[in-house]
């Protein structure tokens, strides 16, 4: 994929949905995998053209992991002029020296949260931007039906009260396809994962499963996510279509 379909992509995201209003300051959280510096490239591209101004920071909450280099992460960061922090936590020994948590995930990614969202708000920060793409939208659904019983995934847009802060998901219309051609295209510097539990997870599973319907019946991820679209889902309600932009001020 090249930078000219992920920005368009990008950009009709942030249109249908009004993600960026004038004078914002969007935090990207950075994991150092493909998805977040994919958006990263993709924000600090729009923001020299989007008729609504506004400005990115980067944030990478460092678990405290030996070896988690972010030295190529800052490097890219400078490339593309967006400020670039790091917040040091003792997240991984917490978890598992002294908790020694059974199942990690959930406490981690809480904790991780919560030092994320801290530092965007220090920065002047108003909203959060999350690198989920559309395979992530999609899998979510199933997991939620197969796993809860319930018709749901998560929104464009989501407003977080007890921070004052709102969440934004610009690369919902980008295939994860895409994301690995744009990764390899321009050599996007991935920091590996250093979790000692990454690895086979129910979200593995849910992108497995989508994979073979896709696979039997062609299209199916398309239409599933066509018809999160076109359904009642809360935020995704919230879409404004391309006729109506003018009129909306978007």
């Amino acid at each position: 994929m090249k930078l000219q379909k992920l920005m368009s992509l990008t950009r009709k995201a942030v249109d249908e949905f009004q993600m960026i209003q004038p004078g914002d300051k969007i935090a990207v959280g950075i994991s150092g995998g493909k998805d977040s510096l994919t958006l990263l490239y993709a924000l600090s591209g729009l923001r020299r053209f989007y008729p609504s101004p506004f400005s990115v920071e980067a944030i990478t909450v460092n678990l405290g992991y030996e070896g988690f280099d972010l030295t190529p992460v800052k490097a890219l960061c400078e490339e593309l002029s967006v400020p670039y922090t790091v917040v040091d936590t003792d997240i991984a020994q917490i978890i598992f020296e002294e908790r020694k948590e059974a199942n990690p995930c959930s406490l981690c990614a809480k904790m991780r949260k919560g030092a994320f969202n801290e530092k965007a708000k220090e920065l002047g920060c108003n909203k959060l931007a999350y690198a989920h793409h559309k395979d992530d939208v999609v899998e979510t659904l199933l997991m939620s039906l197969i796993l809860e019983g319930r018709i749901h995934t998560f929104s464009p847009v989501t407003y977080l009260d007890r921070t004052d802060l709102t969440l934004i998901r610009p690369m919902i219309y980008v295939d994860e396809a895409d994301v690995k051609g744009f990764q390899n295209k321009y050599q996007l510097p991935v920091v590996k994962n250093p979790c000692p539990v990454d690895g086979y997870t129910q979200r593995e599973y849910a992108k497995e499963l989508v994979a073979r319907l896709n696979h039997e019946h062609p299209g199916t991820k398309e239409r599933i996510f066509t018809a999160i679209l076109n359904g009642d889902l809360p935020s995704w309600r919230d879409r404004v279509p391309k006729k109506n932009r003018a009129k909306s001020g978007s």
